[in-house]
């Protein structure tokens, strides 16, 4: 599979990467158009295309910082899911560098959101049952309560404290 990382949107397939972006995510848990134009040249972005034989299988956006990295947006293309494609992307991801990983989930109150975790389990995550909240990515909206999982062990509180203390103020823009 082919990774390709965008600084910009002049790519060909930044559009199609954008939809399904806006198709896989609700408008609480993404990012307006025009603050991830001003990110992606942001050397710690990375705003993956994941391609195989020239077509889109998916989008990897995250963050990569010293200590950990920050998966903030991950979708296959729907036509392909539940063919392996999303596991395949999250083994490759994790074993590309040993620094630990951190995605965000929903509480796994219903079934979908189950099978959510499930299949982040599936690939070596752990759910941790440490209290974060996802600061808004839009105006007059509230934080969402989500649970952070882990790769390849769980993490301390004090990892989330410094996780939310360093890092969400860049990631969300918590400091403008």
């Amino acid at each position: 599979m082919e990774h390709i990382r965008l600084t910009d949107t002049s790519h060909h397939r930044f559009n199609e990467a954008w939809e399904l972006y806006e198709q896989a995510f609700p408008l609480e848990e993404r990012r307006p158009l025009h603050w991830q134009l001003d990110i992606m040249p942001y050397a710690n972005y990375h705003f993956e295309l994941l391609l195989q034989e020239d077509a889109l299988v998916g989008i990897l956006l995250w963050w990569s910082f010293e200590e950990i990295r920050f998966v903030e947006h991950f979708a296959t293309a729907p036509a392909l899911r539940g063919r392996g494609y999303g596991k395949l992307i999250l083994e490759s991801f994790t074993s590309r560098n040993t620094r630990p990983v951190l995605l965000e989930v929903e509480p796994p109150h219903e079934e979908m959101q189950q099978r959510r975790v499930r299949f982040y389990e599936k690939s070596g995550f752990t759910l941790n049952h440490h209290f974060y909240q996802q600061p808004p990515y839009h105006p007059g909206q509230e934080p969402l309560t989500l649970l952070l999982m882990s790769h390849p062990a769980t993490i301390s509180a004090e990892a989330v404290a410094h996780f939310v203390s360093h890092r969400l103020p860049l990631i969300y823009r918590l400091t403008e």
